[in-house]
């Protein structure tokens, strides 16, 4: 009798992180519509906010879409490793875009506030992490 051998599929530490990550910000766009509703779609309002995050039915669909990406890209290493540089250049670029954003309501249509701006930047170390964490080397046998 033989013994089938299938190499066990495991996540990597990459994979994780998006997976979490993901469904961190699945969670997160869904309490967000709890606290925003559907309307004022774009608007500038800092009494909406979760957890001290301002938001708006935008950024709550923001933070849906980015969250979905995640979990699906958390599938394999290389697809994980994308999900890491969207990461790093979508917050980037919201970072950027929140420090004129903030305290300018004509143009801040996400609803940032300072809290904002920080996670943005914490989002982008995320994706460095997942982007740029070493690969586990496979084992090998010997026979």
């Amino acid at each position: 009798m033989t013994q089938s051998m299938s190499p066990t599929r495991t996540r990597g530490v990459s994979q994780w992180l998006a997976l979490i990550i993901g469904a961190v910000y699945l969670l997160v766009g869904a309490a967000g519509f709890l606290v925003t509703g559907f309307s004022g779609f774009a608007e500038h309002d800092h009494s909406q906010t979760l957890l001290g995050f301002a938001i708006n039915p935008l950024h709550n669909i923001v933070h849906l879409l980015i969250g979905i990406v995640g979990v699906s890209l958390s599938s394999t290493l290389g697809r994980a490793r994308t999900f890491g540089w969207l990461l790093v250049a979508g917050y980037g670029a919201a970072f950027v875009y929140g420090l004129f954003a903030v305290g300018n309501p004509d143009i801040n249509f996400l609803n940032i506030n300072a809290a904002d701006n920080g996670l943005h930047a914490l989002s982008v170390l995320a994706g460095l992490a997942i982007a740029l964490w070493p690969q586990r080397k496979a084992a090998t046998s010997s026979y």
